[in-house]
């Protein structure tokens, strides 16, 4: 879908040269000669179809020039068109069964089917021409395109706005219909954030739908990318991620998965350096619950997460993405990159980052852990947004936190949160959703494994602690400190807003019913919203564990036979329990083994166990 504001549309842009295969390169900027392809506005064959964004073109040195030690060249492109899905090698697969089925459907007589003309009313104000003077057009994207505008009458008089233009013409299946009326209704419904854009309203006419939304007349953040020769300093850099991950927390909070984000869909709203950034384009956006999974491949290449490609994601496909625009704005070139989309696609599923080259060497520690926990592959091991926000307010903080853990476990950087951005202060951290899915998730556990989180929380280190403070105090707990089931409905509430009824977020509550006949003490929160698979990414994690063991053996370590775990885990009796649970339990005295406390952190279910097998 076309950007709210921009620039007017230019030609073609150069495509990459100088990768000799598919696979993946080092995230190194793209240093051939582009000095020939100036001379043409033809697209160079080694990517027809897709730009890369952003793409960072080095300027031709002067004859003879030896370029200097580890600096950074000053880099620039042209603006690219917005891409195809990724998944069209996948979309070519899906045309040849369907030809095939065709064939087949044509060589049995059949009676023709009647075609159903698409219904392409929305209900929409037909005002438009009324209500509004049209300006030039200032953008052009994959769906439509954008002009200015100013409101005529109304309370709005005056008023410059941006006009996204969307033709129905493009609206050849149910599907896009359903997705221009889903974006109408999330950006309607989201509006107010400080960092997303502001919508209006909405028109139609027998041709275009009309979404009037905030005119941002300072550009796109790619373009203060370009301006700064593709890098910014570690200070810049944090100011615009804590924007992007402010507003992208809200929209998870409310069941809203953006699913392209890139510089290109951040926009300033004023070319002022201290501009504020709005979010833009929810073209492709989803409603997703905590507990499910999407499966489509939508997005833009460089810029979507492995599990995309997996087809089985959820909201942690944002938090890549936004981990990819924090890699590019600390060093200028992409961590993934190829001449083609399957050779990108490649690199995503495989390869690592590099933080070897320059800038990375001479930059901060916790810089480089922050981008490294967004980029981790895992998605459940992968930092939420929330949680790489939660550590913005000010460190001195920490002080009035009463802390619980023992001796031997060191300290570490955080698990839930990150000191990185910990300097960036006047940030309300949002109520983080993915505290609801742990909360189910414990609930349900077993009581073996209720008693070996609880053991866990007992090892968490001061910043884990402190992330965990605030999402305990942003359910608003009695003046006892216990939370109930109410306090988590009430929460939401105070943070809702109609897309969350649309994601069917409070449905999700039904899974936590059993808080309405008692109550949560801190200290079993810490407990239930523990995130073990982010714990167990870290390189101390082993120590971490052992150590709750020990507390595990004094205080819910007893010896239990084979049958009573197998019944704690939900095993059948069809199910060779002394193969699958042999290891799990100590022979000498019958208690649970080092390795099934493990196990059993993880919350491994019966279904689990036997797919292992």
């Amino acid at each position: 879908m076309g950007a709210c504001a921009s620039k007017p549309p230019k030609p073609n842009p150069y495509a990459p040269r100088g990768v000799a295969d598919d696979h993946a390169a080092p995230p190194t900027p793209l240093k051939d000669d582009v000095s020939s392809e100036k001379k043409s506005n033809s697209v160079s064959s080694f990517f027809p179809f897709y730009t890369p964004s952003p793409a960072f073109f080095l300027k031709k040195s002067p004859a003879g020039a030896t370029p200097k030690g580890n600096s950074t060249p000053l880099r620039f492109m042209r603006r690219p068109f917005p891409p195809p899905s990724p998944a069209k090698h996948i979309r070519a697969v899906l045309r040849r069964r369907q030809s095939k089925k065709t064939a087949a459907a044509a060589a049995i007589p059949e009676e023709e089917e009647e075609v159903v003309e698409l219904d392409k009313r929305f209900g929409f104000s037909k005002e438009l021409r009324s209500k509004l003077e049209m300006g030039d057009e200032v953008g052009r994207g994959h769906f439509g395109y954008t002009c200015s505008a100013k409101y005529k009458k109304g309370e709005f008089k005056d008023q410059q706005v941006a006009v996204k233009v969307i033709p129905k013409s493009k609206m050849t299946t149910a599907i896009a219909i359903e997705d221009v009326r889903r974006e109408v209704k999330i950006l309607q419904a989201l509006t107010g954030h400080n960092n997303l854009v502001k919508f209006y309203e909405a028109f139609e006419d027998t041709d275009n739908v009309y979404v009037v939304m905030e005119l941002c007349e300072g550009g796109e953040l790619l373009d203060r990318i370009l301006a700064r020769g593709g890098k910014y300093s570690e200070e810049d850099a944090k100011v615009v991620l804590v924007q992007i991950l402010n507003v992208v927390a809200f929209c998870h909070l409310q069941g809203v998965v953006h699913r392209d984000l890139k510089p290109e869909n951040f926009l300033y709203t004023t070319k002022d350096e201290s501009s504020q950034l709005k979010a833009i384009d929810f073209g492709l956006s989803d409603f997703v619950r905590p507990d499910e999974r999407l499966n489509d491949i939508v997005g833009s290449a460089y810029y979507v997460a492995p599990e995309v490609l997996h087809r089985s994601y959820g909201t942690e496909a944002d938090v890549w993405s936004i981990g990819v625009i924090a890699y590019i704005l600390l060093c200028g070139s992409r961590p993934f990159w190829a001449r083609t989309e399957s050779g990108i696609f490649r690199a995503v599923l495989k390869a690592d980052p590099s933080f070897d080259d320059g800038p990375w060497p001479s930059l901060s520690l916790e810089a480089k852990d922050f981008v490294k926990r967004l980029l981790n592959k895992d998605p459940r091991r992968r930092m939420t947004a929330a949680q790489a926000l939660s550590e913005c307010l000010n460190f001195s903080n920490l002080i009035k936190l009463t802390i619980i853990t023992i001796p031997k476990v060191p300290m570490v950087f955080c698990f839930t949160g990150h000191p990185w951005i910990r300097s960036y202060n006047n940030v309300k951290v949002p109520l983080d959703i993915s505290i609801l899915k742990l909360m189910k998730a414990y609930m349900r556990s077993s009581f073996l494994r209720k008693v070996a989180l609880k053991a866990l929380s007992k090892t968490l280190t001061i910043d884990e602690l402190f992330y965990l403070k605030q999402q305990f105090a942003l359910l608003e707990p009695n003046k006892n400190g216990y939370i109930s089931l109410e306090n988590i409905k009430m929460a939401l509430m105070r943070n809702a807003t109609d897309t969350m009824n649309d994601s069917r977020i409070p449905d999700f509550l039904a899974s936590l019913n059993a808080l309405q006949y008692r109550k949560m003490e801190f200290e079993e929160f810490c407990a239930a919203a523990l995130n073990v698979h982010q714990l167990e990414a870290h390189d101390n994690w082993e120590q971490h564990a052992r150590c709750a063991y020990e507390l595990f053996e004094k205080d819910g370590n007893r010896a239990i036979i084979i049958n009573e775990l197998a019944s704690e885990l939900g095993l059948g009796p069809s199910i060779p329990l002394h193969t699958v649970l042999n290891d799990w339990i100590r022979h000498t005295d019958g208690k649970l083994s080092f390795l099934g406390f493990v196990k059993l952190l993880h919350g491994v279910s019966g279904r689990t166990i036997v797919k292992a097998q």
